[in-house]
């Protein structure tokens, strides 16, 4: 299993951002080798493929300003507050210094975190999505695969919530890098790796986690049946699915397919009601399906901040009528949708 070593080390992200010894760790103390091995191994040419830094032009930039990040004891954190903290009560750090280097990662859109007394007032208040989605799931000692993990915020805060281990994914190279600056203040290796790659690089039949998460990914997907069909054969028999989206209201033949753009987004495919994603799910074989949530995306929720200075929420509303996108569509409704595999 040292065939990661000598292949694809031209690539930083492989070099410096993917631990792959601690990864095989994790994986062979909650998995079968048997069913891991062979993606393991062919893991650095996925990521070669997607992170491939003449197409990340940033890339450079943003590993350089990670490997300047100070180095600290770090003997205070908690992934279980909203705004997750990392810092330590030793030793004395230059804050606008490192906030200078953090600033330089923006755009942060997932958060908030507290790092050595640095606030990063990310765009998304993700607590607030956290706490609509904690009391209805049980996290204790289970095997978690986040999908569309952005930089870990939640994966964190899962982890915090008792997760075993969790495994994620997103293609962007920014996260990743975002993570590992998150990650370099704490005091060990968290049971979490963000692994910058797509669902599509999963192997189609992966049922080995208890806990699948599918949060602000599924109006991105061009075929939302096969979304979860995907998310269900990553689950064991029994296993749960948090899947969170937005939603119309409407019966169970309602679904919004915008012509063009949905809030200035152009990959926004499907957007269903509750009922008709109720019966999506059960199509794809899912049981015991309800929504949990429903709730109004506010302008205090998502909003452009100094960590996220571009468009936001409010610049996507119509102005003389925040009920309505700038395109005339409903304005983001979003629900949580919990349920089993057969």
């Amino acid at each position: 299993m040292t065939k990661y070593l000598c292949e694809s080390m031209n690539n930083p992200v492989n070099e410096q951002l993917i631990d792959y010894p601690h990864l095989q760790k994790m994986l062979a103390e909650h998995f079968p080798e048997e069913v891991w091995q062979d993606w393991f191994a062919s893991l650095p040419v996925v990521v070669d493929e997607t992170c491939n830094p003449q197409r990340h032009g940033d890339l450079k930039g943003w590993l350089a300003t990670l490997n300047a990040l100070p180095a600290i004891h770090v003997d205070d954190f908690d992934l279980s507050a909203p705004r997750i903290r990392v810092g330590s009560q030793q030793g004395v750090i230059e804050q606008g210094a490192l906030k200078e280097q953090l600033l330089a990662l923006k755009p942060w859109r997932k958060g908030p975190f507290e790092v050595q007394g640095v606030h990063i007032d990310t765009e998304w208040r993700s607590d607030w999505k956290w706490a609509r989605v904690a009391p209805h799931i049980n996290l204790e000692n289970r095997r978690v695969l986040d999908i569309g993990c952005g930089n870990g915020y939640y994966a964190l805060r899962m982890l915090g919530a008792g997760a075993a281990c969790v495994v994620g994914v997103d293609p962007s190279p920014r996260f990743i890098v975002q993570y590992n600056a998150i990650k370099h203040f704490l005091p060990q290796h968290p049971n979490f790796h963000l692994l910058p790659i797509g669902i599509e690089h999963l192997e189609e039949k992966m049922p080995w986690f208890d806990t699948v998460f599918s949060m602000g990914v599924f109006y991105h997907r061009r075929s939302p049946i096969d979304h979860l069909l995907e998310l269900r054969h990553k689950l064991r028999s029994g296993g749960e699915l948090v899947l969170e989206t937005l939603v119309i209201d409407g019966g169970v033949n309602d679904v919004l397919v915008p012509e063009d753009r949905y809030a200035m987004m152009r990959n926004v495919w499907f957007l269903p009601s509750c009922a008709a994603l109720e019966l999506w799910a059960k199509r794809a074989g899912f049981k015991h399906i309800r929504i949990v949530d429903v709730s109004d995306t506010s302008l205090d929720e998502q909003r452009a901040t100094q960590w996220m200075t571009f468009h936001s929420l409010e610049d996507f509303l119509d102005p003389e009528d925040y009920s309505k996108t700038i395109e005339g569509h409903p304005a983001p409704k979003r629900a949580v949708l919990v349920a089993e595999a057969p």
